[in-house]
């Protein structure tokens, strides 16, 4: 099984790059976006359903091409759940799941902070309200593969500036620790650093000062699964190139144990 997952910022825009003919090239299996940027209506053309697949999509409702999420797939869901239960966070269109049996498989866009402190303090009040959530997740018994840009590094190996983005959102200490905790801790598996223990690829450059063809990158999107699915883990890969975004997809293939039970 194939999962892609991809910050479009703009899915007509990455569309216009050439991002669903890449994709189709893939053969994955489900394709996981964030920032498409539009509304559900305006995604409805030829270019943007490739054969093969039908889309789900939640979209922002407080703000129009704002965020937005959508999941891609071959096989038809057994259900596609939109909400988490707080407003502030799904009417921002942030979470979509589908579920195939007792496998779950999650589109995720995750608060920035970097447009000033009004957004930082909302992206530690998700942090607090979401990690009870995943904890029910890992109790529930159900296969989880969380897909999605979370706006966080881990650790030095995930950022090109290590020092010099010490008070920047995105790599400020309380949010590396907040996920380290949700990994070392809590038992999530970083589905990249389980497969390229010593890895530094990043997923996601500036816009500013050249940072991607210098790879003055950061990696912010991840697929993070229950310890279930460890075994599981086939092989990745981050695809800098062709560029259908400031993001790169990435793309994990798991060893697919008969349909998703």
């Amino acid at each position: 099984m194939r999962i892609i997952t991809f910050n479009a910022n703009g899915l007509r825009s990455a569309a216009s790059k050439g991002f669903f003919d890449w994709f189709v090239r893939q053969q994955a299996d489900l394709l996981c976006v964030q920032e498409t940027k539009a509304q559900e209506h305006q995604l409805g053309e030829a270019a943007l359903r490739p054969d093969g697949y039908r889309a789900w999509f939640r979209d922002a409702t407080t703000r129009k091409g704002y965020s937005g999420v959508a999941i891609y797939s071959r096989r038809e869901p057994d259900a596609v759940l939109t909400e988490l239960g707080w407003a502030d966070f799904d009417e921002e269109g942030r979470y979509i799941e589908a579920r195939f049996g007792k496998l779950s498989v999650v589109s995720m866009y995750f608060p920035s902070g970097s447009s000033g402190e009004e957004r930082q303090r909302f992206k530690f009040r998700c942090m607090d309200w979401i990690a009870p959530i995943f904890d029910q997740w890992l109790a529930s018994g159900r296969d989880y593969v969380i897909c999605g840009d979370w706006n966080i590094v881990r650790s030095r190996l995930d950022i090109k500036n290590w020092a010099s983005n010490q008070k920047n959102s995105g790599c400020l200490p309380e949010e590396r620790a907040w996920l380290n905790r949700l990994i070392e801790e809590r038992g999530w598996v970083d589905t990249y650093r389980e497969l390229r223990p010593d890895g530094e690829d990043y997923t996601w450059w500036s816009q500013r000062g050249a940072a991607r063809a210098r790879n003055v990158g950061w990696r912010i999107d991840y697929q993070i699964v229950s310890p279930s699915l460890r075994d599981r883990l086939v092989d990745c890969a981050i695809h800098p190139a062709p560029k259908f975004s400031d993001h790169a997809p990435y793309v994990v293939d798991y060893r697919h144990e008969g349909p998703p039970a």
